[in-house]
């Protein structure tokens, strides 16, 4: 034992020899039991009050104990509602457009990120930038520094620099500086670049064997990048459906780092599911049409091998019906062997059909032709599949009547369209007016937005009874005659444009052609020929020059003996505009137009867009002659300016035009608005 330590000027202190006296304890074991308390055998049982000494004479307040609602009596008190709770935010939480909160305006620095193109990014998603230099104080700058650091790293490893580190701090203004503002900056040191030192995809066999390798665009030397390495496998994913692999799955990358090399080892394990074919169609849900149409809208056939792209195609076809509220095209499994060692894929074609009837309106005006309304009612689904009636009416200033259509898409084919139609109009025009009643029928192969293809054809039957004014030059007086006619019209277009709404590049001929009998005081053959072209050139982002030529022609026939409806006239909005409609040809001593045997006309248009709207100052030239031939000279011309309003469904038109050379007779302004480009 060390020496006892005596403080100086203290008294001594003695301390007792150690002996056997010392060593006995001071409570022997068997008082010390016999003054514990009794213990119940129950465990649950309340504890009993200790109790108070023999002596209450002699006891200490400390012997006494008191009750805790006497001692503290908050202990015992009903907790406070929250509603009594100061719910205040602290300074560095509160709203700093509270004008009452303290603000510290800040600058960001950024540092390090340029040399890996990644200050963009991170500008983009920056805590200190999102706060547009203002903070409730110095702590509320801090932490969001601290959530750029962090933000910075996971940059920096996504470019590939997985060593990166970063550091946030924070300087405060230079002495005399009265700006105020303190400087936030983020630090970041990228480091040395990873890259691939193996590329592995764990798989079973494909075709062709190098399919996988093919798709997964990853090399040894790559950067271990994240976008890089996301879009090879996305790319992968989207390939291998395209080339029969529908059930392809993707697991779970891993990629092993060798932070001594900056290396790393990519590995991709992949279940490809098997190769597949096109086999069986099945329908479920609320059906427009059965399985067997749905092969109809397919343009694939059985056996070939499964492409997703084709699939897509369908499902965008029947949706174009207008059948279907909602439809999808789902490849199920079917486990029945098909051609090259592939397994046929069903494809589950859940329906829901939509409403069938619509009614649908359009309104139009243009000079010559006054008010167009047409109104019309459509049930797509009258006879199925795909088979709708139609009911059309007319009410215009100049021109009303009525027809009924039968119409089925998709007949047998694709894109076939067979329409049967019955007809009855009155049209009142300076040229001619007319009752007309027609029967006609048509076989259409037309393209679509879905699928707008090179060349389409038209061809059909028409059989006409007319009722119509006529100037008889003999008589040199209008008279009445009926005309009974029948033709086999039909048509041809090759089109290389980029859209069929509104094209910006490519061109598209058409010839149409008709061979039709007259029958008015004898049989009278011959026919209409019509040909045309159009050119479309964007010459920068928001202006396409668009450029159109036709010409027209009647053999075998004298024009006296053609029924006026049947004659070529000019002008109007769909051919020289600043002309009324039909007013450009020949005319009668009254000076109505006549309409003539032959037709030439072009149009130059630049079209100017900016966003949903468009300017299009616009010339049109042409006329209609009485001979066969269309003639270069004679030519009439009229220019203007139009206004356009681009919706999804096709651009709204509005063009005002002036006749350039105009005759006695013409208008000064003519005024054209409808649905469309003119061409």
């Amino acid at each position: 034992m060390a020496p006892a330590q005596q403080t100086p000027g203290a008294p001594p202190v003695e301390v007792p020899p150690a002996d056997a006296a010392t060593d006995q304890p001071i409570v022997s074991d068997a008082e010390f039991d016999a003054a514990l308390p009794a213990l119940s055998d129950d465990i649950n049982a309340p504890l009993e009050a200790m109790p108070a000494p023999a002596d209450t004479a002699q006891a200490t307040p400390d012997d006494v104990l008191t009750p805790v609602a006497q001692a503290e009596p908050d202990l015992v008190a009903p907790l406070p509602t929250l509603g009594s709770y100061d719910t205040t935010p602290p300074i560095e939480l509160a709203d700093t457009d509270d004008e009452k909160t303290v603000v510290i305006r800040y600058d960001t620095d950024v540092r390090g990120l340029d040399a890996i193109e990644a200050t963009g990014l991170f500008n983009g998603l920056s805590a200190l930038k999102e706060g547009d230099g203002e903070a409730a104080n110095a702590a509320m700058v801090a932490a969001r520094g601290r959530e750029d650091e962090a933000l910075a790293v996971r940059l920096m490893k996504s470019k590939g620099y997985y060593d990166g580190t970063a550091i946030s701090t924070i300087e405060q203004p230079a002495a005399g500086d009265t700006n105020g503002r303190i400087k936030a900056i983020v630090s970041a040191t990228p480091g040395k670049v990873y890259t691939l030192s193996s590329v592995t995809i764990t798989a079973d066999p494909v075709t062709p064997p190098d399919l996988l390798r093919r798709e997964l665009p990853l090399v040894v030397g790559d950067r271990i990048e994240a976008d890089r390495v996301q879009g090879a496998e996305a790319n992968l994913a989207l390939k291998l459906p395209q080339q029969g692999y529908p059930f392809i799955t993707l697991g779970q990358r891993d990629i092993l780092l060798d932070d001594a090399k900056w290396t790393g080892d990519y590995t991709l394990p992949v279940d490809t599911g098997p190769r597949s074919s096109f086999g069986s169609y099945s329908t479920e849900g609320k059906l427009a049409f059965d399985a067997e149409h749905v092969g109809v809208l397919a343009r694939f056939k059985q056996g070939e091998l499964y492409d997703n792209r084709k699939v897509d195609d369908l499902r965008q076809a029947l949706v174009a019906t207008g059948l279907f509220s909602t439809v999808s095209v789902e490849p199920v499994r079917t486990g029945t062997p098909g051609p090259d060692g592939t397994e046929q894929v069903n494809l589950l074609v859940r329906q829901q059909a939509g409403p069938p009837r619509s009614l649908a309106g359009s309104l139009g005006y243009s000079t010559g032709q006054g008010f167009t309304a047409e109104g019309s009612f459509t049930h797509r689904n009258a006879f199925r599949p795909e088979g709708a009636l139609i009911g059309t009416i007319i009410a215009g200033t100049q021109a009303q009547g009525a027809s009924g259509t039968f119409r089925r898409m998709n007949a047998g084919k694709r894109d076939r369209t067979v329409t049967l139609t019955a007809s009855a109009n009155h049209s009142n025009y300076d040229a001619f007016d007319a009752f007309t009643g027609t029967v006609s029928g048509r076989i259409s192969y037309d393209s679509t937005p879905i699928w707008q293809k090179k060349f389409s054809y038209a061809y059909g039957f028409e059989l006409t009874g007319t009722n119509e004014s006529v100037y008889d030059f003999s008589t040199l007086q209008r008279e009445r005659r009926t005309y009974g006619i029948f033709a086999l019209p039909g048509q041809v277009l090759f089109d290389r444009s980029d859209s069929l709404l509104n094209p910006t590049k490519g061109y598209r001929l058409k010839l149409s052609v008709s061979p039709e009998t007259a029958v008015s005081g004898g049989v009278k053959p011959y026919a209409r020929v019509l040909v045309e072209g159009s050119i479309y050139q964007a010459v920068s982002d928001s202006i396409v020059l668009a450029g159109r030529i036709r010409a027209g022609t009647i053999p075998g026939i004298d024009r006296d003996d053609l029924a006026p409806s049947r004659r070529y006239y000019g002008g109007g909005g769909g051919s020289v505009r600043g002309y009324g409609y039909q007013r450009l040809g020949p005319f009668d001593p009254n000076g109505d137009p006549v309409g003539g045997r032959s037709i030439n006309e072009f149009s130059l248009e630049a079209r100017y867009r900016f966003g949903d709207y468009g300017i299009v100052p616009f010339i049109d030239g042409g006329n209609a002659y009485e001979g066969i031939m269309p003639k270069g000279q004679d030519l009439r011309y009229g220019a203007g300016i139009g206004g356009r309003f681009y919706t999804n469904f096709g651009p709204m038109r509005v063009d005002v035009a002036t006749p350039l050379n105009p005759r006695e007779g013409d208008g000064k302004v003519a005024l054209y608005i409808s649905i469309g480009q003119a061409f």
